[in-house]
């Protein structure tokens, strides 16, 4: 591997090393999708990796770490403002000093994604900014704090949730769904499917499942996180009067449940080295719906619903075989 690297030259051995930067963020993240990118074809590994670090560097931005930092709001908005400024002008020169940008801005020139699936993304991240993150929360006297950051009673009942300040109708929570997790999705499917030749209905059903299925996993996640949203970050992402009942949590299931079918109709158009990948992603997702159907509306904001080791790789293997025999619908 040094040997090859040695043969690059300065650029291609930056651009090397930036790629396993981009790597190292996901291995460090996400389980999951670090698992997904290594059953993706070789061709789109990197680039996978590449657009989740500059995701999830600015996804942690808004998410608490520059406000444990020290940041103050308007610091915390100008930082955005200059990720998203160095980012597009590293897509129009090919090159960045930052190792992250530099990875995603290769991967945009190489896959043609541009400003119309970046700038959604960055707006939806401005607006987590609209609310302030309060910081680690302080135990007030006569409660107590379990393990998993849930305050209790000094009989252990659990405290209502604190009031969230930045809440979504569902308008608001379309638009943020897109830029946050759909063009996302958008921009995977540009990396699988360049350099490949798909009819203009076949381009529209596989973006409708790129977008399907980004919102899927958004979603999925604001049910798993729905305590840390609304407690650590003020933010009610899935009702407008902050509070997830159980009609809300069975008409958020079912729309889930809507986005992944409307997904997994348009795997087999994928090319046959990204199939796997998102298939299996796409199953381990709606594995979590499943359960997450079944938790009470209560208890959601007291813990968050994972899927054990030996069901991810039952559901890898699943995955795998689907593919190899051809049993895609």
């Amino acid at each position: 591997m040094k040997r090859d690297v040695d043969r690059l030259g300065p650029l291609g051995r930056y651009s090397f090393v930036s790629n396993r930067i981009s790597k190292s963020v996901i291995g460090a993240y996400s389980t999951s999708f670090g698992l997904a990118a290594r059953l993706l074809g070789p061709r789109h590994r990197d680039h996978v990796r590449n657009i989740y670090a500059l995701v999830r560097v600015a996804d942690e931005l808004v998410d608490g770490v520059a406000t444990e930092a020290g940041l103050a709001p308007e610091q915390q908005r100008r930082m955005l403002d200059q990720l998203e400024s160095e980012t597009e002008s590293g897509m129009r020169l090919g090159y960045s000093s930052n190792p992250i940008i530099h990875a995603f801005a290769r991967t945009a020139r190489e896959a043609g994604i541009g400003v119309e699936l970046t700038r959604p993304f960055f707006a939806s991240m401005r607006t987590d900014l609209q609310t302030t993150p309060p910081g680690p929360p302080t135990t007030p006297p006569g409660q107590q704090t379990t393990p998993s950051g849930q305050q209790t009673t000094s009989s252990g009942q659990p405290t209502a949730a604190p009031e969230a300040q930045l809440r979504f109708d569902r308008r608001e929570h379309a638009e943020y769904v897109y830029g946050s997790a759909e063009v996302v999705g958008l921009m995977c499917l540009r990396i699988f499917v360049r350099n490949e030749e798909c009819t203009r209905s076949e381009e529209r059903l596989l973006e409708h499942g790129a977008r399907s299925l980004g919102a899927a996993f958004q979603n999925v996640n604001f049910l798993r996180d729905l305590g840390d949203d609304t407690q650590r970050l003020g933010r009610s992402y899935l009702s407008e009067n902050g509070t997830v009942d159980a009609r809300t949590q069975a008409e958020w299931i079912t729309a889930i449940r809507a986005q992944i079918e409307a997904a997994d109709r348009t795997i087999p158009l994928l090319p046959s080295d990204a199939r796997v990948a998102v298939l299996c992603a796409l199953r381990l997702f709606s594995a979590l719906a499943d359960r997450l159907s079944v938790v009470p509306a209560e208890e959601l904001p007291r813990r968050r619903i994972t899927v054990a080791g030996p069901r991810k790789a039952a559901l890898v293997l699943r995955a795998v075989c689907e593919v190899r025999m051809g049993q895609l619908r």
